[in-house]
């Protein structure tokens, strides 16, 4: 029992150094980051209809400022469209029926930036501010090293939407690589990141939607 005792104590203290090494570096690349782009693929698992959805296309992330993050996804298969995400302006654009949805996210807004977009750019110090967190090992994903997190969020209200996150950050420069965002204990989104590029001097075109002319607009919230 001894051993055994010395044992989880190690264990568990190992554990305790490798999550703060993952954390301090990801403080130490926080202040640098300004934006990304990446080939995204997106997986979605939905358990009582046993159904595995999957969508791929690219992304473009623009952090002009701290606490301003801004998003432009383009999925091209299975079905085109595009989604914008800026200050608390969600739109979603259809070109097939060249119509574009647009939504007031509200105080929903912080849930987009705190989940859609988490890891990017985000320090160590946010993270253990807003979560629980656990660190669940090295892995190897796309043959890069990462450190794989769980995060369960500390406020009630966010956990009502998603109850815990998975992160892959990657050693080589603390950006996510892949997240599983649950959405119930067993549906999930599963979003994965290749060709990722950091790019500091994205301008705020990048991620913004280009609409053609004759779009139909929509607003289903009114």
């Amino acid at each position: 029992m001894r051993w055994a005792a010395l044992f989880l104590i190690a264990f568990t203290t190992a554990q305790a150094q490798s999550l703060d090494a993952v954390l301090a570096k990801m403080d130490q690349a926080a202040p640098g980051f300004r934006g990304m782009t990446s080939d995204i693929e997106m997986a979605s698992f939905t358990a009582v209809l046993n159904d595995l959805s999957k969508e791929s296309g690219t992304i473009v992330i623009l952090r002009p400022r701290a606490k301003d993050t801004r998003m432009l996804a383009q999925f091209t298969k299975p079905d085109p469209r595009s989604v914008s995400f800026a200050g608390k302006k969600l739109q979603i654009f259809y070109p097939k029926i060249k119509t574009v949805q647009e939504y007031d996210l509200g105080k929903q807004a912080a849930l987009i930036d705190q989940f859609l977009l988490l890891g990017f750019g985000a320090s160590g110090s946010d993270l253990k501010q807003n979560y629980d967190i656990k660190y669940l090992g090295e892995e190897s994903l796309a043959s890069q090293k990462t450190a794989h997190l769980e995060l369960t969020p500390k406020s009630e209200e966010a956990r009502k939407h998603v109850p815990r996150v998975e992160l892959w950050i990657a050693d080589s420069n603390s950006q996510p690589l892949q997240q599983k965002i649950w959405k119930s204990a067993k549906d999930y989104n599963l979003i994965t990141y290749s060709d990722l590029k950091l790019s500091p001097t994205l301008k705020e075109d990048a991620v913004q939607l280009k609409l053609p002319a004759g779009v139909k607009k929509e607003y289903p919230q009114k």
